[in-house]
């Protein structure tokens, strides 16, 4: 759990700032985000035992927000092949919680992939920028829209095996609870708890430049500063297909993909909890539920 020292770093960067009043439980997400980078969950491959303990700690945090879920114990389980091993992966396993909507039975699909690329010998890929980060976002924005219903209906979905060809991306989308037409937005939470520049992508504007505006105006002054880009087609860095959005693209459903440019430690047994920024990733999951709050504002007068 965090202790007293990382409590006391955190709040000596945040005070000076003058940060707005927080939406969200800062100790939580740096918990949560602790936890599913432990060695205890051992990189999170799919069906690996640390894998089966992250599904039950993201169930659990899901009965105790008292969600609701079209799947059994919110779990919509899947098999895929996994060409690169020669290998069948049965009952790997997205875990799916809904929250019905004030105004609308319109979607918004806020989303993470949970599972990591596992271990190595005796090296742990614990994964915790990718993508503990986003799942933390996913509880934490869960835990705000189940104390504050928004207008639209939402699904919280924590995706396995993105890291083996978004497999449970494409098995929610071709199994989706509801029909697909339903989803006004989806949002894609995929290595969000650090960057030296201080920056965060928002991707998928070019394509869907109707959702640039809101965000533009809802990122203004923040910390870390939203950025646009790599989604320009047929050019170097183009996102657009890099993460488990790339289902929803497909089916011409408006995304926005948040996440930071590769670093270092990316897919290397570096990427521990101690190397996250606290407060980078703290702004960005406020500024995340800042711009969907926006979203559910406007979409609804669509």
């Amino acid at each position: 759990m965090i202790n007293l020292l990382k409590f006391f770093m955190l709040f000596f960067l945040i005070a000076p700032l003058g940060l707005r009043a927080q939406k969200i439980d800062q100790n939580k997400l740096l918990n949560d985000i602790e936890y599913l980078s432990s060695d205890e969950l051992g990189g999170r491959k799919p069906l690996s035992e640390g894998s089966i303990k992250a599904r039950k700690f993201i169930q659990e945090r899901y009965w105790e927000l008292k969600l609701r879920t079209q799947y059994p114990d919110f779990t919509q389980y899947f098999d895929f092949h996994n060409q690169r091993e020669g290998r069948l992966y049965e009952k790997a396993a997205n875990i799916v919680g809904f929250i019905g909507g004030k105004e609308t039975e319109k979607l918004i699909v806020v989303m993470a992939h949970y599972d990591h690329i596992g271990t190595n010998g005796e090296m742990i890929f614990n994964g915790a920028d990718d993508n503990a980060s986003g799942t933390g976002g996913v509880l934490a924005l869960a835990e705000y829209f189940s104390n504050n219903r928004p207008n639209h209906s939402m699904l919280f979905v924590a995706l396995d095996a993105e890291e083996m060809g978004h497999q449970g991306a494409k098995k929610l989308v071709d199994d989706f609870p509801f029909p697909i037409g339903q989803t006004v937005l989806n949002i894609n939470m995929d290595m969000i708890s650090r960057n030296v520049d201080g920056e965060i992508y928002a991707v998928g504007t070019y394509h869907y430049p109707q959702l640039k505006p809101t965000a533009e105006r809802v990122a203004a002054g923040r910390f870390p500063k939203l950025v646009f880009g790599h989604d320009v087609p047929d050019q170097p860095g183009d996102w657009t297909y890099a993460s488990d959005h790339s289902q929803f693209h497909k089916n011409g459903i408006p995304f926005l993909y948040f996440g930071v440019e590769d670093h270092e430690d990316y897919h290397k047994e570096t990427d521990t909890f101690e190397r996250i920024q606290p407060l980078f990733y703290v702004g960005a999951v406020e500024l995340i539920l800042d711009i969907i709050l926006a979203f559910d504002q406007e979409l609804v007068k669509d």
